[in-house]
């Protein structure tokens, strides 16, 4: 079903809170399996219910379980949990357990750091990282452990096809910059299972920038990356041709070619307003300096086409034969060409076609709910989760098939004051292997939640 107007979202338990796209939506989950198992009837699963206890707000018939919070205790001694929780996938374990490998998006002046752990530390002033959780087939917590350590403002990541995680440094910072002792901006490849069969090794080739999101062709192992740069110039969107595609852990070490897009006639992405504009004969341009040792990759010479540029490039997932990413939001005042809420974009490699699918926008105000989603994940059940990071209240939107968007969850935890309430961003958002659980995180206060319930009902 291809959506054609404007659809408003009711009853999300906040007073006038609401949101709006355009587009088509089914392309987004064509060639998924996910797409036919949307048989619930439209809407999602009814208006949230507020939750007694101020943490998390869900539909009637759901609930959670808090796995984590920022400063409990780590298991073997490692120290306290880290901060900032941000993306985050889930593994298969044994017995029909789960592992869940979360990354941090610290900062040079965290508070909350993650701990340094020998052999799993690239730089000892790094503050980032991520941490594993091993679950059992309950959802009880076995341990939380460090899984990588001494990297810097990990956001966001992928998971691989030979499952393992690559989480993405969002920063550009070199050595000597903020206290740090090596050159910052890569991504890293972490085993789920034993972190120390990975270690923290750097993948250089892969490009040293603002990394956000990365997401992998299962065919043939290209890596498609997006740039989170929301000052000018803004940031481009890449793919990584492999020397050793598909070769299995490790192999991303190899090496190989980082490409940036070009798409003919569009300098910047922002300029396409309409839903289902597609563009042709997509162009991928060699990175001249990878590794960006003086000149950051997007202000580098790509020639006399130039290159093109998005704001705030995020969310990034393969469903069927594409690859889907993110535009979290587009403001003509800090330097875009246009103005937008957020955009889903497609590309699909065998047709070389880039596709504007979906435009987001709040229904009525801009401070209400609606506006830059920024993690993204294919559900089991059909269609999409979405997480906002915007202002006002913090939600995660479910997106169906047939074009229904629908409230899944409201943070209930104000960071604010109560004459002033503020919430964190919802992150993260992830399900187990068999599908009955839902994972996210709160970035502030750092919190991990399951979240089970009548799914596909």
């Amino acid at each position: 079903m291809s959506v054609s107007r404007r659809r408003l979202l009711a009853g999300t338990g906040a007073v006038g809170a609401g949101i709006a796209f355009t587009g088509a939506v089914d392309r987004l989950f064509a060639g998924h399996a996910a797409a036919a198992k949307a048989g619930r009837s439209p809407g999602g699963y009814g208006p949230l219910v507020p939750d007694p206890d101020g943490l998390l707000d869900l539909p009637e018939g759901f609930h959670y379980q808090v796995l984590s919070r920022q400063g409990d205790k780590l298991s073997g001694d490692e120290g306290p949990v880290p901060g900032n929780p941000d993306g985050m996938a889930a593994f298969g374990g044994k017995r029909n357990g789960t592992h869940l490998l979360r990354n941090h998006e610290n900062r040079h002046n965290a508070k909350a750091p993650v701990p340094v752990v020998p052999g799993l530390t690239y730089d000892p002033e790094g503050k980032g990282g991520c941490t594993a959780l091993a679950l059992d087939q309950e959802g009880r917590v076995i341990e939380q452990r460090v899984a990588i350590a001494g990297t810097a403002v990990n956001c966001s990541g992928g998971p691989t096809p030979w499952r393992t995680w690559l989480t993405c440094e969002e920063t550009e910072d070199q050595a000597g910059t903020a206290g740090y002792t090596k050159d910052h901006g890569f991504v890293f490849e972490v085993d789920p299972y034993d972190p120390h069969l990975t270690g923290a090794h750097p993948l250089t080739a892969m490009g040293r920038f603002q990394h956000e999101a990365v997401a992998v062709d299962p065919g043939t192992g290209i890596v498609y990356e997006t740039e989170d740069a929301f000052t000018q110039p803004f940031g481009l969107y890449y793919r990584f041709l492999p020397d050793k595609p598909l070769g299995g852990r490790g192999s991303l070490r190899a090496g190989g070619r980082l490409e940036a897009m070009r798409v003919p006639g569009v300098p910047d992405l922002s300029v396409v307003q309409e839903p289902g504009s597609s563009f042709k004969n997509i162009e991928w341009v060699e990175v001249p300096d990878p590794l960006a040792k003086k000149t950051p990759i997007r202000m580098q010479d790509f020639g006399r086409c130039g290159i093109t540029h998005g704001q705030k490039l995020e969310g990034n997932y393969w469903g069927g034969d594409r690859v889907h990413f993110v535009s979290s939001y587009a403001r003509a005042q800090e330097g875009s060409a246009a103005t937008h809420f957020g955009q889903v974009w497609s590309y699909r490699p065998k047709r070389n076609t880039l596709t504007l699918e979906i435009v987001f926008g709040p229904s009525t105000d801009i401070q209400l709910p609606g506006e830059s989603p920024d993690n993204i994940a294919l559900s089991p059940h059909g269609g999409l989760m979405v997480c906002e990071d915007g202002g006002g209240g913090q939600f995660v939107f479910g997106l169906d098939s047939a074009g229904q968007v629908y409230p899944m969850a409201r943070n209930r935890q104000n960071i604010g004051t109560k004459g002033k309430p503020a919430w964190g961003e919802f992150a993260g958002v992830t399900f187990s292997v068999h599908g009955r659980t839902m994972y996210l995180n709160c970035y502030n206060p750092g919190t991990t939640f399951a979240v089970r319930g009548p799914w596909g009902g």
